[in-house]
């Protein structure tokens, strides 16, 4: 559950650390989420949000005072949640429609993409089938990745072109 805790700077200068943390899966935009954070600070005439801590929400999306538009886009993809971190990990930067496009599966090892990648091309249709026990898999994974044609997070492949 991505969520932020809120305080005002006003009120860290002041030496308190009240804030409150807001579920950010009850915010469904920016402006809800800082509708929230408004409500909890009415006390001030114009508080100056302050973003102490975060769980579940990517660093790239945020600073100790902002937090970026793109984030909801991430929040409310239908992509999986481990998915999408994996993604993030990677290439730093959320993209969905090149998630859904280079996303090429869970794999327990470069080998066993580098067999699935095959049979799913048919790259060994050619070659006989009592042959096909000869083919190295794992040396292919490793050209596979020294030639920058994947990369992987915590088992998550994705397509690197």
């Amino acid at each position: 559950m991505p969520r932020i805790f809120c305080g005002t700077y006003g009120k860290y200068s002041s030496g308190s650390l009240n804030g409150t943390w807001i579920d950010l899966e009850e915010c469904p935009s920016k402006d809800a989420f800082l509708e929230k954070c408004r409500e909890y600070h009415k006390d001030e005439a114009d508080p100056e949000f302050m973003f102490n801590a975060h769980e579940g929400v990517p660093s790239q999306f945020m600073g100790e005072s902002w937090i970026d538009e793109k984030f909801w886009d991430y929040l409310n993809s239908d992509i999986d949640d481990d998915v999408k971190k994996a993604y993030m990990e990677l290439f730093n930067e959320w993209n969905e429609d090149w998630c859904n496009d280079g996303y090429q599966g869970k794999f327990r090892s470069d080998e066993d993409y580098a067999e699935d990648r095959c049979k799913s091309c048919g790259t060994l249709e050619k070659v006989p089938e009592d042959l096909r026990f000869y083919f190295d898999f794992k040396a292919y994974a490793r050209d596979m990745r020294i030639n920058g044609e994947f990369v992987e997070e915590n088992g998550h492949y994705f397509t690197n072109y």
